[in-house]
């Protein structure tokens, strides 16, 4: 099983955690990855699914540890939830073999190679005007900074 969060600015997964069952050990380690990738961000949301790991008092106890709020999508609305959708649709479908993986050790690090290397950095997003997640934060960043020191 894996977990993901992504950034909805530029579409970019910020924290992921695999596991061999989809608990709240799962989702808590994803999470706190992205709460430390992201230099502990204050005054930000976390949006989910409606899912039993989202939902368990581990997972709600590490939200409010990190002062994060927590949203959460409609039942049985996966427009709701549209960008992590459309990441496991793209994984499935761009990246993991047809036949799968014949260890969780090789889907580990091949899923990551597939999340840092190529979806950050490589496929283009219509969300980002066409650029990668990596590239659309780079731009972004490169502009707040330009904007902050004229001022």
């Amino acid at each position: 099983y894996l977990a993901v969060v992504i950034d909805l600015f530029a579409r970019k997964p910020v924290g992921w955690a695999m596991s061999h069952s989809p608990d709240s050990d799962l989702t808590v380690k994803a999470l706190t990855m992205a709460y430390e990738l992201r230099g502990r961000p204050e005054n930000v949301m976390y949006h989910s699914d409606q899912g039993s790991h989202y939902t368990s008092r581990k997972f709600r106890q590490r939200l409010w540890r990190y002062q994060i709020t927590q949203s959460m999508s409609r039942r049985g609305n996966c427009w709701d939830n549209a960008p992590m959708e459309r990441f496991f649709r793209s994984l499935k479908t761009e990246w993991i073999p047809t036949v799968g993986y014949r260890s969780f050790n090789e889907a580990k690090i091949d899923i990551t190679k597939y999340i840092i290397g190529y979806y950050s950095q490589v496929r283009p997003h219509q969300h980002n005007g066409g650029l990668a997640p990596n590239e659309s934060e780079r731009r972004y960043w490169l502009n707040y900074k330009t904007v902050a020191n004229l001022t």
